[in-house]
């Protein structure tokens, strides 16, 4: 479970270790991103509120980095925080994502990036719901939903 107290620390000293890393140059981005993609995760913009696409969509599965393909959240961490974006409690794993101070905009806010691509997802605030108390505020440009694996196989098989 990470805290508010863990992202000013990793933003201030030090990012997780990712278990893997991707580096592309910004051309190579440019041919496998979708025009928004690249706009989002590379040049750091912002979607539109609201007429995104995982804003009001609860289905069962994991999101993960349209980049590199990082998994980012479970579904199960998903609510609706009237954001205009998808909002998260928890990532999925702690060294899935790495931090970063962003004073841009006249604003102090907390960057989160993949830990594997350095891809822009969008910020994380201290004012989530009870326990955790964190929103992660993500772009859906960002993220590709994979549908949820029921873990229900043949057992005789």
């Amino acid at each position: 479970m990470i805290r508010w107290s863990d992202v000013i620390k990793y933003a201030k000293y030090s990012n997780p270790e990712p278990a893997t890393r991707v580096e592309r140059t910004e051309l190579d981005w440019q041919q496998i991103l979708t025009p928004a993609q690249f706009r989002i995760l590379r040049l750091k913009e912002t979607e539109s509120p609201y007429r995104n696409a995982y804003c009001r969509s609860y289905e069962p599965g994991v999101y993960a980095c349209a980049g590199c393909g990082n998994l980012l959240f479970d579904s199960s961490q998903k609510y609706h925080a009237i954001s205009g974006w998808p909002s998260f409690t928890q990532p999925l794993t702690k060294s899935a994502l790495k931090y970063l101070f962003d004073d841009t905009h006249h604003m102090h806010r907390v960057e989160v990036q993949c830990n594997v691509c350095d891809g822009h997802l969008g910020h994380v605030f201290p004012d989530g719901p009870p326990p955790h108390g964190l929103r992660y505020c993500i772009n859906s440009e960002s993220l590709v939903r994979l549908e949820a694996v029921s873990g229900k196989g043949e057992e005789n098989a």
